[in-house]
């Protein structure tokens, strides 16, 4: 077999496309919408490249269109979880022992068939299921999720090319092996990108994975699954699985060979996992990796200096995009009383001219959120603001959910900076704002810094680069992707590793080489080239 050091191909940014009146990418995807919404999409299990049906299945509706049918899945019983255990470790023997380029033209392939042939069909199921806009459906599912695949695999191949030194009669050799058993992979339902991601970036390692994607993100998960499929991935590789969740895991865990969880969603069941493996962790082979991104209350903090339209734009737009389901969104703000008339009035401008609807109208700015147990929380804390003393909403503060699930976008006026929206996740178009005295600078960033729990994303707006600088320090432990005069959202893979700390997970920045560390296990050989026949060393000489 040839032999070579390989090169891969350098990897760029996937570009954005405009989905503009008379472009062909829009019309190619109000295509795919249209077909998409009038099938009866059926999502079996896929365990060693087999479909499975069993005979518990749920239904799948978009959530601006919830009376409407757009299919059914399959759910596992516990010997289906166990089928994709044995079957992953089975599939393992070939995998990990395939070359790496050999697995690195697959997800390359992959790329390829999202940025070409899938595009308007991921993108129009996430609008489907997840209801994006269009624009938040691109950035997502095609271009991070291309990117994901491609910085990925030249990260990959950074790291194996990292070796220690070696001396003349010494060749010292650096090998990354695949982790000893199979990764668990849990996704959420806001990015299409994640969901493939922490199934991939493990897989690409040379690791066989059990997928289990969140039960609101099935729909486009099988177009991820599809397009793993047709790039080659070979059976037992990635085993994805759907059914009750606490059943599944507390199986996965059970098994001797299970070696790592790949994990996006809430805190506590990331904390609850934690718990588990540890009472489990005197039965594993090895120790597991524990990798997970968690909650978020971002915060943006504004000072004196900041510009009221920058300020007011990126409140709008880290807020209400996608509905403010992002891990990343801006939920907390920070502004001083000399800015908040002007920045109040540029809000109400721009609230005034969104509007809200399905995602197959490209007019609409906002959809619906995920399901009805997050429309009933959300109209649960609105409802307590409007009654409390400490609070007031300013804009929005209506839903209805006879259609879909819409909550109108909401901002929330405090008096009292530890007011629950102030600390508490809502996970969706809710914004809460505290507005402090000028001279109140320094406090204020103390009071960022400690009023939550989480450390994800934050933004500060300042034109005075001494402030800016006060707050880059202060706020050192606030956030793990922080930016300056930018909303908090939107980080890019190769340009802005993430993740956060504190009750916002492991800090493993997914979309870099730090994250595909925890998927190996390193192996140093030395090779000594003259092997010495005496034992006797100089000094033990008369």
């Amino acid at each position: 077999m040839g032999k070579g050091f390989f090169t891969v191909p350098e990897p760029i940014n996937e570009p954005i496309k405009s989905y503009a009146p008379g472009s062909p990418e829009r019309a190619a995807v109000s295509a795919a919408y249209e077909t998409m919404y009038h099938s009866n999409l059926e999502v079996p299990l896929y365990i060693n490249g087999k479909e499975i049906r069993t005979d518990q299945t749920a239904t799948m509706a978009p959530p601006h269109d919830h009376k409407h049918l757009l299919g059914h899945y399959h759910l596992a019983q516990k010997s289906h979880v166990t089928l994709a255990i044995e079957t992953a470790l089975e599939a393992r023997k070939a995998w990990s022992t395939t070359p790496w380029e050999q697995r690195a033209a697959i997800f390359l392939k992959a790329a390829e068939l999202i940025a070409g042939p899938y595009r308007a069909k991921i993108n129009a199921a996430t609008m489907l299921a997840q209801s994006k806009t269009i624009h938040q459906a691109e950035i997502d599912a095609s271009c991070e999720l291309i990117d994901f695949l491609r910085f990925n695999v030249a990260y990959m191949t950074e790291m194996y090319q990292e070796q220690p030194k070696s001396s003349s009669d010494t060749w010292n050799r650096l090998e990354y092996r695949p982790l000893e058993g199979f990764i668990y992979a849990i996704t959420p339902f806001n990015f299409t990108a994640i969901a493939a991601n922490l199934p991939a970036s493990a897989a690409m390692l040379g690791n066989v994975v059990v997928w289990k994607p969140s039960d609101s993100q099935v729909y486009s998960a099988q177009v991820v699954l599809d397009v793993f499929k047709e790039a080659g991935v070979p059976a037992g590789v990635i085993n994805m699985i759907m059914g009750d969740p606490v059943m599944i895991t507390d199986t996965v865990l059970a098994s001797r060979d299970f070696s790592g969880v790949h994990f996006t969603g809430s805190t506590h069941v990331f904390q609850d996992l934690w718990k588990k493996i540890g009472t489990n962790v005197h039965h594993y082979k090895t120790y597991p990796r524990i990798v997970g991104e968690t909650g978020g209350k971002d915060f943006i903090v504004a000072h004196h200096s900041a510009h009221p339209k920058q300020l007011a734009t990126a409140m709008v737009r880290g807020a209400f995009e996608f509905q403010g389901q992002k891990c990343s969104a801006a939920s907390r703000c920070y502004i001083p009383e000399s800015l908040w008339q002007e920045v109040h009035d540029h809000i109400k401008e721009d609230l005034s001219t969104i509007t809200m609807g399905s995602p197959g109208d490209f007019s609409n700015y906002v959809t619906a959120v995920i399901h009805e147990g997050s429309f009933d929380k959300l109209a649960h804390y609105i409802d307590r603001a409007k009654a409390a003393s400490d609070a007031e909403i300013i804009f929005g503060g209506t839903y209805d959910k006879s259609k879909g699930y819409f909550i109108a976008p909401t901002v929330i006026k405090t008096t009292n900076p530890h007011y629950e929206t102030m600390s508490t996740e809502l996970f969706g178009p809710v914004l809460t704002v505290f507005v402090y005295p000028d001279d109140q600078w320094e406090e204020t960033l103390i009071l960022v810094d400690q009023t939550s729990i989480y450390a994800l994303t934050g933004a500060v707006f300042s034109q005075d680069r001494y402030a800016l600088e006060q707050a880059v320090r202060a706020l050192e432990n606030a956030a793990g992707n922080f930016y300056i005069n930018d909303k908090p959202t939107g980080a890019v893979v190769g340009q802005q590793p993430f993740g956060g700390a504190r009750a916002s997970g492991t800090n493993d920045k997914a979309g870099s080489k730090i994250n595909l560390y925890r998927w190996v296990s390193p192996r140093t050989v030395k090779e000594l080239l003259v092997t010495p026949t005496d034992y006797r060393y100089p000094f033990l000489e008369s």
